[in-house]
């Protein structure tokens, strides 16, 4: 344990001294209780809707104004192999013939926050 502690030490000199020195120790007045017991309680459950929500192209490309901006993220996407290039050829195809607006309607700012209930 020792020799861990002086490797983390010389690792980590400035975080090691900031936790030694308990300077920047902060107080907890409360615990979140168990989930179970918070709604027996009758206390409402966080929503937690988009919790671990991976965004995929098409909420992407919802969020664009132009038909430009839609093709400029299918690129980006394709290009970092986040897309295949037959879906991102589906995805052009669909933009070229129906518009940005096939895709969904427009997510405005803080969609994830309002569709989540926290804001």
């Amino acid at each position: 344990m020792v020799a861990a502690d002086k490797s983390f030490k010389k690792t980590f000199p400035h975080l090691a001294r900031e936790l030694s020195s308990g300077e920047n120790a902060v107080s907890i007045d409360s615990v979140e209780p168990n989930p179970e017991e918070a709604e027996a309680e009758g206390e409402e459950k966080q929503p937690d809707k988009f919790h671990n929500y991976v965004p995929t192209v098409i909420d992407f490309i919802r969020r664009c104004n132009t038909d430009k901006e839609a093709h400029e993220i299918i690129v980006y996407m394709e290009k970092r192999c986040e897309i295949t290039k037959e879906h991102a050829e589906q995805l052009k195809k669909q933009l070229k013939e129906k518009g940005v607006r096939s895709f969904g309607t427009k997510k405005e700012t803080d969609y994830y926050f309002k569709e989540s209930g926290l804001c």
